[in-house]
């Protein structure tokens, strides 16, 4: 099965007061490069975000985005702080006795004064809220890898219609090929009729000739080895696993046999066809590029 590297996620879940929404999505890249958009309060498990997205893709620019609510971090701790307001009690005796003046400090006065009671943030279990964070992340991300398989179907099927094209015009260049010897024989033996005219024609140096033109233009390597490069590919789209690098060599092979074909041709069907075969391959190339 292969993967496009274009994909789309989503997840929402809401549980215990927390809420976390996770989209992923990706474009082509020749590598995995992830970019991840979270709160800053999430910033400590950047890494293990980073190290699960690697189990489910392995090329790509991949664009994570996570938006967390905790309605339970409106919960907080009172703290009372007793040395503190000993200290405060003491210091407001002292002076009630060194200037002979009335004590009047209260519960709720005292409670006032800083840091005698203070407001801390409920303890957040970091474990608890990996999992809540992470069954988010792996939902967004299977869904995303469902719609790089989807569209990955959708590439398979395009390539192997192009695939087959290619070597349809390979089937015609062979079949052409042996034509052109023919119409350059009698081309020849016309043109020497033309020069000797009832003089008896030298078969031998008829074909030597035609031996000499037709090492030139042959391109029967070519066309094997453009054969053998088409099976190949056919074959790497039914493997599992990353084949767009595999499949990019794969296209560069065969854009070096057409070239050599063009430049070999001294036949306007044969150069049209090797032109088609150039155009089709960059089509392949161009959906290569798709691939993971």
């Amino acid at each position: 099965m292969i993967k496009s590297m274009t994909g789309f996620g989503r997840s929402e879940i809401l549980k215990n007061n927390r809420k976390i929404v996770i989209e992923v999505k990706s474009v082509n890249h020749r590598y995995l490069e992830a970019g991840i958009k979270m709160p800053k309060k999430l910033n400590s498990f950047e890494s293990r975000i980073r190290e699960t997205l690697k189990k489910y893709a392995n090329r790509g620019k991949v664009d994570i985005f996570i938006n967390y609510e905790d309605n339970n971090e409106t919960q907080v701790n009172l703290k009372y702080n007793d040395k503190l307001a000993k200290e405060y009690m003491d210091i407001f005796a002292k002076m009630a006795d060194e200037f002979k003046i009335e004590n009047d400090i209260n519960v709720s006065a005292l409670s006032r004064y800083p840091e005698v009671i203070s407001m801390e943030d409920a303890e957040v279990d970091e474990e608890e809220l990996w999992a809540f964070i992470e069954e988010a992340l792996k939902e967004s991300l299977e869904k995303f890898v469902e719609t790089r398989v989807l569209e990955g179907e959708h590439l398979k099927n395009d390539l192997l219609l192009k695939l087959d094209h290619m070597e349809k015009l390979v089937d015609f260049i062979e079949e052409r090929s042996p034509e052109i010897m023919k119409e350059y024989r009698s081309k020849l033996e016309d043109k020497v009729k033309e020069i000797l005219g009832d003089t008896t024609i030298d078969e031998s140096r008829i074909a030597t000739e035609v031996v000499i033109y037709a090492d030139k233009i042959c391109v029967d390597e070519e066309t094997v080895r453009l054969r053998s490069h088409i099976n190949h590919a056919r074959k790497c789209l039914s493997e599992d696993g990353g084949i767009g690098r595999k499949m990019d060599f794969i296209a560069q092979e065969m854009n070096r046999e057409s070239n050599t074909i063009l430049s070999k041709a001294n036949d306007i069907e044969i150069s049209n066809a090797a032109i088609d075969l150039k155009t089709e391959i960059e089509k392949v190339r161009e959906q290569i590029q798709n691939i993971e």
